[in-house]
């Protein structure tokens, strides 16, 4: 599982490496023989605590491709998205609504590998996003024992990104389809919804319902696993997620407070996607044996333990590791998404 697990970048890891200097008329022969690679990350992967993560995936890139790699952080999952996309990056981990939105951009962009389960293979290589409400008020979004989704309507919600997979996609499709509205209908307030805010990371979310902003908030748990512990079964309605009290900036100030999940749905782990335009097949092949290379997989900084001091990026328990993948293992993801 994945730990950020910061985690998450489901879609929770987002990066992309953008190549430096190449203007609009570069060749594609120069871009692919570019001596210089700019790393991007998503903003889950953008704050001071993910550093280690970007400067070791920075060294396994620069080992691998023997390029220099510069490394800029992001605030805006559009950003990703568009640079990938148009060429400007040629890598990107990023979650799996993004990755098929650059896609559809650009038929140029596939992904290049994702994270195992703890199977070692694909068969659980998945996350969950959750619709998240405060503890003390989760009884009042029953009906009939059972929580539901039609009791969100006219509150105040936080999303992550309109481009989230986890955060947004999943999320909003689950609420449209229980109320029988379009998910366009909820990515502002007025309508559905009273208010409608964007935290633009999970943690971002998650601190907007905390604070007591919102009354509902989207978030993942592979983004959230450094600053909190589910205390229950994660992987159903109900699933109660508590903050640790020694949880780190943005949610220090929400230490022991609780959240209780009333929709559950897993989401496939996100890709390290490529632009196959703009690398060559030979740095291509570098990177994968790179990444699932066994020094990789031992690396505390991609794949810590569970108890460990210092959280990597993600979580190694039972046999995780990055896999080689095709665009065919995300056909699940691209029928929900409808794209």
């Amino acid at each position: 599982m994945k730990i950020k697990h910061i985690l998450a970048a489901t879609a929770a890891l987002s990066l992309l490496v953008v190549a430096a200097g190449c203007s609009s008329k570069t060749t594609h022969a120069d871009k692919t023989s570019s001596k210089t690679l700019t790393v991007v990350f998503l903003p889950s992967e953008s704050s001071k605590e993910m550093t280690p993560v970007r400067t070791a995936l920075s060294k396994v890139l620069h080992k691998a491709t023997g390029k220099k790699i510069n490394v800029q952080t992001t605030t805006d999952y559009n950003v990703a998205i568009q640079a990938l996309a148009s060429g400007k990056a040629q890598l990107g981990l990023l979650g799996p609504d993004s990755y098929i939105e650059a896609r559809k951009q650009n038929s140029a962009v596939n992904p290049l590998v994702t994270y195992s389960g703890e199977s070692g293979t694909l068969k659980d290589a998945h996350y969950n996003s959750y619709v998240m409400v405060p503890k003390a008020k989760a009884d009042s979004y029953k009906d009939g024992g059972s929580y539901s989704l039609k009791k969100v309507k006219g509150q105040k919600i936080s999303f992550v990104s309109a481009t989230s997979t986890s955060g947004f996609a999943v999320p909003a499709g689950a609420i449209a389809a229980a109320n029988g509205v379009k998910k366009t209908d909820l990515q502002q307030g007025g309508g559905f919804f009273d208010k409608v805010l964007y935290g633009q990371s999970h943690p971002g979310s998650a601190v907007n319902l905390f604070n007591g902003d919102v009354d509902v908030a989207a978030f993942d748990d592979i983004d959230l696993v450094n600053y909190g512990k589910f205390t229950n079964d994660a992987t159903k309605a109900g699933a109660i997620f508590k903050i640790n009290d020694d949880a780190p900036a943005p949610l220090d100030k929400a230490k022991g407070k609780e959240s209780v999940a009333i929709s559950v749905a897993q989401v496939q782990n996100e890709p390290l996607a490529i632009n196959d335009k703009t690398v060559s097949k030979a740095d291509r092949a570098k990177i994968i044996k790179a990444l699932t290379a066994q020094s990789t997989t031992d690396n505390p900084i991609f794949f810590s333990k569970p108890d460990a001091k210092k959280p990597g990026l993600f979580t190694q328990t039972g046999k995780v590791h990055f896999m080689a993948i095709s665009d065919k293992w995300y056909a699940p993801t691209h029928e929900v998404l409808g794209k």
